[in-house]
Parts: C-alpha cells; structure tokens; sequence
C-alpha cells in the first residue's frame, strides 16, 4: 500500500510574540499537496502573522513548522525558503514597468554568463509559462497585465524556485467576478500538478467555491479545522466571531425604517451622463434616505462611474447635480464642495496615506477647518479625529498611530472617516468592505445606512451581493448600461444573471 505523502506545510504549537502582545498563541495548521486551504478569522486574528512565520519574514518563539515532512530552512536564509513557499498579497508585487520575463527571473536572468542575453531569457519564460499554461506574452510589460495575470506571473516566479505551497493572501480583493473566476480556474489546474494552496479571504462565498477544508483562528488561537463541505457559513461565522448567533446588524435592523420617498426631489442627479467607452448617457436619481447599488463586474462601467460622480474621472457629456446644482466634472476639490464624500476602490493606492497618523489620514479633506487662516493646528486635528475614532469604532492606539499598523478593517474605517468628514449630502462608495472581516463588513455597511437613514443619499457601487443587500434599489450593469432594476429583495440569482448579462428586465 502506497504510503500518503507528507503535507505540503504542517504547523504545529506555533508561539509568536511582539512584546507584550501575543500574536500566535499555540496555533496549528495543516495544508496537504494539491489541497486548496482555507484560513479565515477576523483581522486580528492571527492570519498575517501566521504567513510572516510560514514564509521566514519572522522566527517563531515556540513551535515547529515542515514542509514536505522536512523542516522549515534556518531563518535568514532566504533562498532556501524561496525553494518552500511562496506568498502572492493582495497588493502585486511585480515591477510595474519590467516585462513578464524580467519579473520572472529577476536577479538571476542569465546564472551561466556574465552578460544577459534577452533572446535566451525570452525563452526561459515562455517555457516556465507553458509549463503552468499560463497565458501571457513574457514581452509585455507588467502594467499592461490584468490584476489576475498579474497574479500568474507571481504563482509561476514562485513555483520556478521549487516551491510547492502557494499562500494567496486575500488575492480577489482587486478581481471582478470573471477574474476571479480566471484566477479559480488556474488554481485548480496547479492543484491537479500537487501544487497547495493556503487560500486567505474574507469573502466565505469564495471558500465554499475553492476550498476543501477551512481552519480558523480567533484572537490569536486556533478554533477549528475541518472539511468545508461540513461547516455550514453560520457556524462558520460563528467560530471566527465567537458569537452562538449574529442577530441583526445595524443595517439589517434598518431594513424597517421607513422607505425612500420617491416623489422627493433628488439629492443627485445625473442626466445625460457619459464616459466613452465606459458608460453610456445614463441618467440617475437618488432621493434623501435611499442607498442606491450600481451592481456589475469592473468591466461594466460601475467603477468608472463612481469616480466619475466622485470628480475622479472627467465625463465626456452630461450632468452631475447635487441638491439641483451643477458639479463640476473631473474636479475632486469641487465634488467635495458640493458635498459628495468618497471611498475609493483600493484602499491602499487610493485611500490612505500609510506612513501618516490616523488623525492626519482621517482629516485629510477638513484641513481648512483645523486652524485659522490656512493653518492646521495639531490639538484640532487630534480632537476632530477623536471623534472620528469613537463614532466609527476604530481600533487603534490612539489618533497619532501610523495608519499601517491597523487591520485592514480598521484601515478602511479610517478611509470611511474621512469621507464622512465634511457630512456630505452624497456618499459613493466603490466596493467598500473588499479586504476586511465579517464584523468589519456590517459595520461599515451600517454606516452606509445610516448616512442614508439621517436623510442623505449614498450610492455603492460593487460586485459584492453582500454590498448591494444595503441598497433600497440596485441597477444591474452590463458593458456599460442599465439592463436591470431591482427593489429591495431580489434574489441572488437574479442580480447575478444580470450582471453577467443572462436575460434583461427594465
């Protein structure tokens, strides 16, 4: 009888501490070969830290960690880890402005020669790609790739050195639903190869769809670990969070306010609008107290059309009006003005300046109401950001904290926090809980309502259903126009038929 091989990473009692903070608290984790993995908890609960130890970033203080029954390199040795394990992050770590084969074979293009020879290298690339039928021309460069290319000329680098575990670290946070769908494809054909994967994310639609066993961890200790097909979403919301049932969130409970008035004028309105190539001439209106979806893959033109409302992108024709008055189209300080808050698609690119406070991230767009004449007083700026941090629940040391240091969720309540900064009349609010936990995601989706709720009007644009359950109404988008409308209610597999353009219904 053939003997089982050994996992493709087993932890076991893995200790690690900062200080006096314990970050891993004894946890464990099993990943076989050509297994894809779950691990989900909320931020916090150990994950990142967790991959810091799997990939050599950090030593652990107790506990043992093998790959392939062997143990782990000596810390430091980074080559020797590079032969283990591979980590892709939800922020790409290829080089923008190198092609696909310089990113493949960076610091070793030519390991015979002194001189690099470009035809040869060309060559290595296009047989490491085809060997993991990856589909990208090793000449382009790597901001002309896709979000989820981009993460296949990660995975081929890694699996070039050896390796044969793959970490992917909330890797659809930037992917529409047919990236995603393009990234699931691939990973399933590298599993057939014995390739694993260790699948982090904290959209659990994703793990039912990819995973074959799930473990989770929970302030920094391991919870549980089993096959996902006998762990229902309920319990498996109720392991991470540690409550028996979620009851109703601030934004579920406000499902009985009372609904928008539709015979109100408009908050916002657009007529006309149009960005070639993106949308066409779309006309909208949003009344007080509605939160109104604009639902559809990237492609659809939804993204575009926040950033156009946001004053992020110029239209090419049409009107945007707030309060009955014309905004200015392409100007973020004049949107800003006529009172429309935003947040943005990507956090990190868009939203947060890291290496700055959370006081001077969340008070970015209040700067000429923190001191006179033109000036920003610092005690101003730590109070108005107190109140920031109180209001939206946001963990954190305090209000001079660099914004780095926080969760991903408690990152995103700062993004929130300067959005909400000037009360606009209107928020828009471009895929608002990508990258942040459960918890997170009601709480943010619950502000959206209550902006909403105190008689505003916000917009959300997403592919996310757990997005759009906030919205009044939700308009389906397809290549850029509306093909479908939907009242509160609507089913899952009607909105989705929509976005993917499967029947239409005005």
């Amino acid at each position: 009888m053939d003997q089982a091989p050994p996992p493709a990473v087993q932890a076991e009692g893995v200790v690690k501490r900062f200080g006096p903070t314990v970050a891993l608290d004894g946890v464990k984790l099993t990943v076989q070969p050509g297994e894809s993995h779950a691990l989900v908890g909320r931020n916090g609960a150990g994950k990142s830290t967790l991959v810091s130890v799997l990939t050599g970033l950090h030593k652990a203080d107790a506990g043992t960690v093998t790959f392939g029954g062997e143990p782990a390199p000596a810390f430091g040795d980074t080559t020797a880890w590079q032969s283990k394990v591979a980590c892709v992050y939800q922020k790409s770590m290829v080089v923008p402005d190198l092609t696909v084969a310089e990113n493949l074979f960076l610091n070793r293009f030519d390991e015979k020669s002194r001189w690099i020879s470009w035809g040869r290298l060309r060559k290595r690339a296009e047989q490491l790609l085809a060997d993991y039928g990856v589909q990208v021309d090793p000449n382009t460069r790597a901001r002309d790739l896709a979000v989820e290319q981009r993460q296949f000329v990660e995975i081929a680098r890694a699996l070039s050195f050896g390796a044969r575990l793959i970490i992917l670290d909330e890797p659809t946070a930037q992917l529409d639903a047919r990236g995603i769908g393009r990234l699931f494809d691939k990973l399933r054909e590298l599993q057939d190869q014995g390739v694993a994967f260790l699948f982090i994310s904290h959209h659990l639609q994703e793990v039912y769809e990819l995973c074959t066993a799930v473990t989770v961890y929970r302030d920094a200790r391991h919870v549980m670990t089993a096959p996902v097909a006998d762990v229902t979403k309920t319990e498996l919301v109720a392991a991470m969070t540690g409550e028996k049932s979620a009851g109703a969130t601030a934004w579920h409970a406000a499902g009985t306010a009372t609904p928008p008035d539709a015979s109100a004028e408009p908050i916002l309105r657009t007529e006309g609008l149009t960005l070639e190539g993106r949308f066409e001439p779309l006309d909208l209106q949003v009344h007080p107290g509605e939160v109104l979806g604009l639902a559809g893959s990237a492609a659809s033109g939804n993204t575009a059309l926040g950033e156009v409302l946001a004053g992020m992108r110029k239209a090419d024709g049409g009107t945007v009006r707030v309060h009955g008055k014309d905004v200015r189209s392409g100007s973020v300080p004049h949107a800003l003005d006529a009172g429309i808050g935003y947040i943005p698609e990507d956090r990190h690119d868009q939203g947060l300046v890291l290496e700055r406070s959370v006081a001077e991230n969340a008070t970015l767009t209040v700067t000429d109401q923190l001191g006179p004449w033109g000036t920003v007083l610092p005690s101003r700026t730590r109070e108005f950001a107190r109140g920031m941090i109180e209001s939206l629940d946001i963990k954190t040391q305090g209000p001079e904290q660099p914004v780095s240091g926080l969760s991903g969720g408690n990152q995103q309540k700062v993004v929130v926090a300067r959005a909400l900064a000037r009360e606009p009349s209107v928020l828009v609010a471009v895929r608002p809980t990508a990258g942040v936990d459960v918890k997170s995601k009601d709480s943010l989706l619950g502000v959206v309502r209550r902006v909403a709720d105190e008689g505003n009007a916000a917009v959300v644009v997403s592919d996310e259903l757990d997005d759009l359950r906030v919205c009044d109404r939700v308009l389906a988008l397809f290549h850029g126009r509306v093909v479908a409308t939907f009242a509160s209610g609507w089913s899952d597999g009607e909105l989705v038929a929509a976005m993917e353009g499967v029947g239409e219904r005005e």
